[in-house]
């Protein structure tokens, strides 16, 4: 058995870990900033920001497939040989999605003369950002960041019943 086989689980899991975390952070920077009406070293308030990501392209399943059969060398019908340098795997192609993070120029104005920032009007220019829609990414992020978790968790335990045999 290869190696990178062996521990793609981790690499999978370990990549939806990276973009939960990122998630959890973006939500937390929107939910830090809803007030910010100036942002240092400019005259615009905070840029709300969101990660957006893209699928992997993988074509049909039966190319997906036909790319990562293993092919095992037969030097006698009943017997397999399982010879690492006869096994053909692409190892550069992830399966993790992309992803980037982009500011939206979403703003909300609310009528406070006093303010600092209001314009001459007496508007105030807010990010908008929807709390509740942050709190629940965050949750979201959090629980699937726990599910890849709980998979490097279990594969670690049938790793250890494997050598156990």
């Amino acid at each position: 058995m290869q190696i990178d086989r062996f521990f793609s689980v981790f690499k999978t899991a370990s990549q939806g870990m990276a973009l939960q975390r990122k998630q959890i952070e973006i939500s937390a920077e929107n939910i830090a900033n809803a007030n910010t009406t100036r942002v240092a070293g400019t005259n615009q308030p905070y840029a709300p920001r969101r990660v957006v990501t893209n699928g992997v392209e993988t074509g049909s399943f039966n190319d997906m497939l036909t790319q990562t059969e293993l092919s095992l060398k037969t030097t006698n019908p009943e017997h397999l040989s399982l010879n690492d340098s006869n096994m053909s795997v692409n190892k550069d192609e992830s399966m993790a999605p992309e992803s980037q993070v982009v500011s939206e120029q979403k703003y909300r104005y609310e009528y406070d003369p006093d303010h600092p920032d209001a314009d001459k009007n007496g508007m105030v220019k807010y990010p908008d950002i929807d709390m509740v829609k942050e709190m629940t990414n965050m949750v979201s992020a959090n629980r699937l960041y726990e599910a890849n978790l709980s998979v490097i968790q279990a594969e670690k335990q049938v790793i250890k019943r494997s050598f156990e045999i």
